[in-house]
Formats: C-alpha cells, structure tokens, sequence
C-alpha cells in the first residue's frame, strides 16, 4: 500500500468515527489517490487535483465540482501532515445546485405507487418494493436505513424496528402501528417462501436474495412512478424516493396542529424518531 493511500484509509477512518458515512466518496477517493500514484506524486497538488477533478471532459460541472470537493477535504487533511500539500481553493470548479423541492405525495400517491410496485413481474420484487414503498411513508425512515435492516431488527412480536446504526451513527428504536407490523410479517413469509435461502441477513432482499442497493432501489422507483402516473410539478419538483421522509415528517406536524397539540413541545419526539441529531436540525433541512 502506498503512502498517499494509507492516509486516505486513515482519513476516512478518521471521519466515519465522526459519523459520516462516506461510501460514495469513499470510492471518488481512491480514484483520485490512484490517479496521483500513475502520476508519480508524492503529495496532493492544485495542478493535479484539477485535471483529475476534470475527468472525463466533457461531463456536467457540477460533477467536476463534487470530485474536486472531495479530493479538497482530503487536501485539507494531508496540510497537517505534509506542508509540501496543496488546497485547491473553493473558488475553483465553483458549482451551486439548488435543493430540489420535495415531492407532495398524497395518499393517493403512495398507494399508486404500492400498486404499480405489486404488478412488478417477479414475486419476490413485488412484495419487497410494495413493503419498503409503505414501510418509508409510514415511518419516515431513511432509505439507506431501510435497505441496511436485517431479520433481527424487525421485531414483530415487539413491535419495533431497530435501527442500528443510522445517520451519524445513531440507532433508535421506533415503535411501530399495528397495521404496519402486519404488512411486514406478510412480507416476513413471502420473502421466505418465494426466497428460503438468501444470501444475506437483510430484511428486504432482491430477485438474486442479496441486500438492495440503493442505486438499483432509485431507478426501481423511478419506473414505480412512472406506472402510477406522478408527474413533476416543476423541474426541481421531480417525485423522488427519498421525498416519502419529508411527507411523513410534514403529515405529522399537520396532524399535531389539526388536533390542538403542543407541538413544540413534541417536535424533540419527532426529530428522535426520524434519527435527527438535534430538532433544529430537522427543521432547517425540512426533515432530510
């Protein structure tokens, strides 16, 4: 292992015990310290840092932006280490993308998309997309903590869900209403009957019995959408997967003003349930 590539391992174990994840720069990652190492480079320079972040030409700078991003914090990290090391400034490759606005999904929505996901071809995917499509607008849990659950999380006769390491680390455990429990023990036996030996501990599974991959889920969602008949309402209102968290987040505060609640006083409660680090947080990015 080269140098340059043994502090990349000691970066990110430095920053996953803060609690990011960094899977997908992970990966940006080593293709940048691998793009130094072909070059000879002892260290991290702007020169070098801006032709690989422009790789391959012509695609969206905005992507050119986020590849120099990552190679920038990395640079960062190394200047403590090695003074030789170069930043590029943030004024390079300068790329701002507005958040996209969440999608409205009404109940008729959600259900649309259960069905659609019901007259998938294959069983199995079927009833995997048509329990994690309900599971995330009934709970507002995150996709990725959706997809990371395992049989053991699950706990029907609790009537729980255990998640265990959710964003920045934290698990909770979320009580669960009893219509949902009963979705997911049909679920429990029609996974096990249509898949008795899977290749992995995961509760959702795919067609080959391994654990759902986030990308694939995306693009299983996107066609889900399609077939129901969602529609963008602007270009930065497209229906997304991840939107099913913030209509769980606002149908609640909706039902706590509806029946006269304190909901400042209940909105730390919400905030823990849906895995916020604090309830400031969760308001200011609108439940991300």
């Amino acid at each position: 292992m080269s140098y340059l590539r043994q502090l990349a391992e000691d970066y990110l174990q430095i920053r996953r015990a803060l609690g990011y994840k960094l899977d997908s720069q992970a990966r940006v990652l080593f293709s940048f310290v691998s793009y130094l190492e072909d070059a000879g480079a002892s260290c991290v320079t702007v020169d070098l840092a801006l032709s690989w972040a422009t790789q391959p030409a012509g695609a969206d700078p905005v992507w050119w932006s986020r590849r120099l991003s990552v190679a920038r914090c990395f640079a960062r990290h190394l200047v403590a280490i090695d003074p030789d090391t170069e930043v590029p400034s943030t004024h390079l490759l300068a790329r701002h993308t507005r958040r996209a606005a969440p999608y409205p999904y009404s109940v008729a929505d959600v259900a649309a998309l259960m069905s659609s996901a019901r007259a998938l071809l294959s069983p199995l995917q079927a009833a995997t997309y048509e329990t994690l499509i309900g599971l995330l607008a009934v709970t507002g849990i995150r996709v990725g903590e959706a997809i990371a659950l395992n049989r053991d999380d699950v706990e029907v006769g609790e009537g729980l869900l255990v998640i265990r390491n959710g964003k920045f680390g934290k698990g909770r455990e979320l009580p669960l209403h009893p219509s949902t429990l009963d979705a997911l023990s049909v679920y429990d036996h029609c996974r096990d009957r249509l898949c008795p030996k899977p290749k992995t501990p995961s509760w959702f599974i795919s067609t080959a019995g391994t654990r759902l991959v986030y990308n694939s889920v995306r693009e299983v969602f996107a066609r889900l959408s399609v077939r129901a008949g969602l529609q963008a309402r602007s270009a930065r209102c497209r229906p997304r997967i991840h939107d099913l968290r913030h209509r769980f987040a606002v149908e609640t505060l909706l039902e706590w003003y509806r029946s006269g609640v304190d909901v400042a006083a209940r909105l730390p409660l919400l905030s823990t349930y849906m895995g916020h680090a604090k309830p400031t947080k969760g308001t200011q990015t609108v439940f991300a």
